[in-house]
């Protein structure tokens, strides 16, 4: 079949996820046969650049000969075991091995990033009765956040598109000011707008820690507002006002972590340890669905008992599955034998360069931090027109509202990045 047939049959049987389905009688739908390293193919035989990582989760390109042999010699020995009362190696490797890189040493296992959040805010929560404070159960999250769509994660979620409609679900919590550095008024320093935000939040703290349970967010980058980026002190100011008033930190590591922000972990810019910690997408490379929350001991210890009544109860069936592991494990592989960021922060020099050919456009708010680009098309630009007209010349490309960004695989080469940069100039030309 051809391209044509596939876009009919998938429109007949999928409901595809942030998507108006409506949409596709007039933009269609890319159905895609293969892929190798930061292209995709569709059935008709056209290449299309993947920019955003397949949502930010390819990090060393499609159909990668580490990752894929490092699934195939587990799927020789066992495909999946219950992760309960049995145990497994390739769990057991990966689990000591993120233990190193975040110095926190205890994993519980789930399915995807919103799952991973869950386990943090209910094991929070839980803690905090362990240890006689059931009333420190709320939670407190940045505004314009985004952790997830499942009920509880969306608690913590502050984009309306994804909220509202639930809200008669979702218990309500505390937002704080957030540090997104395209808030900042004109008039402001950096530094004293940071301030602001911090403060705004010691406010909140002050007042509510006593009902107070944990703070969660994203680490330098709100993604789905619209790659927000924002600077690291504000991190380090966050962990000491947790310290002060006795607040879990809860970093959700989900879209930023494993080397995206130039470091592994976004929050490791500030040498912070947070109490927990998020982990999706790039953990597998982009392969299969796995997410890890990661906390200390002494959350751990609280809930060690003689009675199953007092363990912390949160589990699905595929659970640390071993071959999701073994995905996982090659990916670690790569940053262990390969100088990953070193080339990141070439191929970054190189983009930057590149993206001089933007100075001329109507576009505001250009910024980059490790292999992530951003900034804001005019208003008149129609950003249908841009996407259909990238998409046409070979850039698959997603933006978010007027927000374009980019965030492609770590294998991206210098021709594929003048081909990325090329296509969107035009594309901003062709929107006008």
């Amino acid at each position: 079949m051809k391209n044509k047939e596939y876009i009919k049959e998938s429109l007949k049987h999928i409901w595809h996820p942030c998507s108006q389905m409506k949409h596709h009688e007039k933009t269609p739908l890319i159905p895609i046969k293969k892929a190798r390293g930061s292209w995709l193919i569709d059935f008709d035989d056209k290449k299309y650049l993947d920019v955003t990582s397949s949502w930010w989760v390819n990090l060393f390109g499609h159909n990668n000969k580490i990752i894929k042999q490092h699934i195939v010699k587990q799927l020789n020995k066992i495909e999946h075991v219950m992760l309960a009362g049995v145990t497994h190696e390739a769990v057991i490797k990966l689990s000591k091995k993120l233990g190193k890189l975040t110095k926190l040493g205890h994993c519980s296992y789930g399915s995807d990033g919103a799952n991973a959040v869950e386990i943090a805010l209910k094991m929070s929560s839980h803690y905090w009765q362990r240890v006689g404070l059931p009333k420190k159960n709320k939670f407190v999250y940045l505004e314009n956040s985004y952790h997830g769509e499942t009920i509880g994660a969306l608690s913590v979620t502050d984009i309306s598109i994804f909220r509202k409609q639930y809200t008669s679900l979702i218990r309500p919590y505390f937002s704080t000011p957030s540090p997104d550095s395209r808030l900042k008024k004109i008039d402001q320093t950096s530094d004293e707008f940071i301030q602001e935000r911090t403060n705004s939040l010691k406010k909140l703290f002050e007042d509510k820690h006593e009902v107070i349970s944990s703070i969660i967010l994203e680490p330098l980058i709100q993604c789905a507002t619209g790659m927000g980026m924002y600077d690291s002190i504000y991190l380090k100011k966050v962990r000491d006002l947790c310290d002060q008033y006795d607040i879990h930190l809860i970093v959700d590591e989900i879209a930023v972590g494993f080397g995206r922000t130039g470091k592994m972990f976004a929050h490791q810019y500030e040498k912070i340890i947070p109490d927990f910690i998020c982990l999706s997408k790039g953990l597998t490379g982009g392969y299969l669905p796995l997410s890890v929350t990661l906390t200390n001991n002494t959350i751990y210890s609280a809930f060690y008992s003689d009675k199953l009544a007092d363990a912390f109860l949160h589990s699905h069936s595929y659970t640390g599955n071993p071959l999701a592991c073994s995905a996982a494990l090659g990916t670690l592989s790569i940053f262990e034998k390969e100088d990953v960021f070193r080339n990141n922060k070439k191929t970054a020099t190189l983009i930057n360069k590149l993206m001089l050919d933007y100075k001329n456009l109507p576009i505001k708010n250009l910024r980059h931090i490790g292999m992530i680009w951003a900034f804001e098309l005019s208003h008149k630009i129609d950003v249908d027109k841009f996407v259909d007209y990238s998409i046409s010349k070979g850039v698959l490309i997603r933006p978010i509202n007027n927000t374009v960004y980019f965030m492609p695989p770590y294998c991206i080469n210098e021709k594929e990045a003048r081909h990325m940069i090329k296509v969107t100039s035009d594309a901003i030309k062709q929107g006008i």
